[in-house]
């Protein structure tokens, strides 16, 4: 009997103990307003992470435009692009042309050409916000550029279908788009390039298509001629990489000759020797 007392006085001592606090509350506005403070302050977090977020890279891009597809802007000496947390744009591992200068075209190709069937799912390759999706006849037909949280830009052509809209948040591996031929093409694929403020880079440098993944965790941007400090030495970094894709017809001497270099150092890029065979299709670097 004692005991149910002794519960029963507890239980009373509790109640009044809570009502009082609770009129304490009631009566204090600087109780009252701390823990609307801190609902303002969780709110106003949010509301950075969200504007972070609907403009990726703010912080290095001039302008965000629905139109412009390459910048115009001035490259930093060296930039550090994060390849982590990455889908590729496909699983399809066949490479039709390459990146760089097109001698039978007399342009450069700014991107790398993936062999895709019509209809095949296209993925954004990193968590962004879509900037373009557009149409050019005579050029990417039906694409889409992405702008990335780590810097860089992605832009995906000659689809047949484009299944984002400008503007719209996507996360990695996000359906975006359809394969196809339109535009500028001889034939059913993806053309993908990545871009870095305007400049486009070559997406063999990040992208490995054929064993579908990265080439690193990351990857450096360095500036031609730009300096830096690598293991407590002073480098420069050396020309931008430029290759040559092999026609029927082609000698060492002959590409050497195109590009105005040496053929020994199309050997040493290469590591062939002066009697090596070179074939049509074969890739080779001259820069």
């Amino acid at each position: 009997m004692k005991g149910v007392l002794k519960s029963l006085l507890f239980a009373i001592l509790l109640v009044a103990s809570i009502a009082t606090r609770a009129q304490d509350v009631a009566l204090d506005p600087v109780t009252l307003h701390k823990p609307m403070e801190m609902v303002d302050t969780v709110q106003q977090h949010y509301m950075l992470l969200n504007e972070a977020y609907i403009i990726p890279s703010d912080d290095i891009y001039p302008t965000w435009s629905n139109s412009v597809v390459h910048y115009n802007s001035a490259m930093p000496d060296s930039f550090r692009i994060d390849l982590r947390n990455y889908v590729m744009p496909t699983s399809n591992t066949k490479i039709t042309d390459i990146f760089g200068y097109r001698p039978n075209r007399r342009r450069v190709h700014q991107g790398l050409d993936i062999k895709v069937q019509t209809g095949d799912t296209i993925y954004a390759a990193f968590d962004g916000k879509v900037r373009v999706t557009s149409y050019q006849r005579r050029g990417y037909g039906h694409y889409i550029v992405i702008r990335h949280n780590n810097g860089i830009e992605t832009l995906y052509a000659h689809l047949s279908k484009k299944l984002v809209k400008a503007n719209q948040n996507v996360k990695a591996g996000d359906p975006i788009g359809l394969g196809g031929n339109t535009g500028r093409s001889s034939g059913s694929h993806l053309h993908f390039e990545t871009i870095l403020m305007g400049k486009s880079l070559d997406p063999a440098l990040m992208f490995d298509f054929k064993n579908q993944s990265m080439t690193g965790e990351h990857y450096m941007y360095r500036k031609p001629g730009s300096k830096y400090i690598e293991n407590g030495k002073v480098k420069i970094a050396g020309p931008e990489k430029k290759y040559h894709k092999v026609k029927s017809g082609d000698t060492i001497e002959k590409i050497a000759r195109k590009y105005g270099v040496s053929q020994k150092r199309i050997f040493e890029l290469n590591g062939l020797k002066s009697n090596s065979i070179i074939r049509p299709g074969q890739t080779l670097r001259y820069q």
